[in-house]
Parts: structure tokens; C-alpha cells; sequence
């Protein structure tokens, strides 16, 4: 179980703030609305009103004993660069900093944040490669050569064996899991045979993945 300071509860920060929670994550809550802060307290360990801009309000909250920090003001950028900037002088041990677009990543990076989480731009990407095809049910891309995909089983694969298709030599691809009615299973073997109406969940090269289903 980890702590978390979430510094801004809207749609986005109360997202973050019930993922944690299913997580059993600790998590303590601040916005100057006291609107969001209601909302958001089902999923929180604690909430305050309060202004994140403000080093002897943030420095109440000894920043320096979570985890993470996790700043998701939305419409003022302007707080958002501060609250950084605060959070590193007193000694935030990690600042994760939502981003609008890319001047913004390259401030908030320049002004202290360890991260920046980008949905806009996460989320644009993730929509263009699930909708370029219907074989590909889920994506998550973990650089620039690396993804994880979850697709459909092709039909050419039904009934042949992990070590039939032989993926990791022809394509160096990895099969992690397969899911059959709903159920992920991640014991795969070589033996593990294959059956279309399930779908695979693999990690490879994108552009391998996409020679291998021609996508």
C-alpha cells in the first residue's frame, strides 16, 4: 500500500482518486471546491479545501512523507506550474503533473515534475490504433518500439499449439495471456493451444505484431 497526495479533484483527479482506492492505495485529497472534494471522498482517506498554490498550506500536509505527489489542476496552468515548483522545494519525494499539451509537458518537466501523464494525447493514440482495426480489442504502448496488444485469435491459428506458430522466433513476439469467455488466463505453455472466438494478449514490436495479423 502506497500514499498519494491528489492536488486537484475534477473529472480527471477523481478518476485517478477511485482507481487508487480499488487499489487499497491511501490517499489524501485536496481542491479549493468543496463541491469536488465532496465528491471525491467516497474514494479518499482524507480530503481538504484547500489552495495548492499556497507553500504554507502545502507544507501543513508534509508533502515529503507520500509516495507520489499527483497534480491534475485542469484549467489553471498557472497553479499547476506552482504547485511543482512548491511540491519540489519541499521535498516532494515524486511530482506527477498532468499536461494539456506539449509546452506544457516541457514546463512542468523544467520546473520539477518527475512525470507527466499526457491523457489527451495517451488517450488520441490508444483510440487511433484500437479503431485502425477490428482485430486489435486493447492497446498500451510501452515505448517507442514496444507495445502490448490484446487481439482477436485469427483463424489460421485455430487449433495450433505456441510452439506450432512458433511467434517468438518468427516474429519476437510473447504471448502473455489468452482470454477465453471473459477469463484471462496467463499460464500459457508451449503446448497451449490456440482457438478462435478467444483472444490473445501479447507484448512485440509494433511493427512485427502488425506483419504477424496483418494489421
Amino acid at each position: 500500500m502506497k500514499t498519494f497526495l491528489l492536488i486537484g479533484l475534477g473529472s480527471f483527479g477523481n478518476h485517478i482518486a477511485r482507481k487508487l482506492y480499488d487499489m487499497h492505495h491511501q490517499i489524501l485529497g485536496i481542491d479549493m471546491d468543496e463541491d469536488k472534494v465532496q465528491r471525491a471522498l467516497p474514494y479518499l482517506t482524507d480530503g481538504q479545501i484547500g489552495d495548492a498554490t499556497d507553500r504554507s498550506f502545502l507544507s501543513s500536509l508534509g508533502v515529503q512523507n507520500f509516495d507520489a505527489c499527483i497534480v491534475t489542476i485542469g484549467e489553471n496552468f498557472e497553479a499547476s506550474i506552482i504547485s511543482v515548483v512548491l511540491l519540489k522545494e519541499l521535498g516532494a519525494r515524486k511530482i506527477i503533473a498532468k499536461a494539456s499539451h506539449g509546452i506544457q509537458e516541457r514546463l512542468l518537466l523544467h520546473n520539477g515534475a518527475d512525470e507527466v501523464i499526457y491523457p489527451a494525447k495517451q488517450l488520441a493514440a490508444w483510440t487511433a490504433i484500437r479503431c485502425s482495426s477490428d482485430k486489435i480489442l486493447d492497446y498500451s504502448q510501452l515505448d517507442e518500439n514496444y507495445s502490448i496488444y490484446e487481439l482477436a485469435i485469427p483463424e489460421s491459428w485455430e487449433d495450433q499449439s505456441l510452439l506450432q506458430l512458433n511467434l517468438r522466433s518468427k516474429y519476437s513476439i510473447n504471448v502473455l495471456g489468452i482470454r477465453e469467455n471473459g477469463r484471462l488466463n496467463m499460464n500459457i505453455a508451449p503446448d497451449t493451444v490456440f482457438h478462435t472466438g478467444s483472444s490473445v494478449l501479447l507484448l512485440g514490436p509494433q511493427n512485427m505484431v502488425q506483419k504477424c495479423f496483418r494489421l
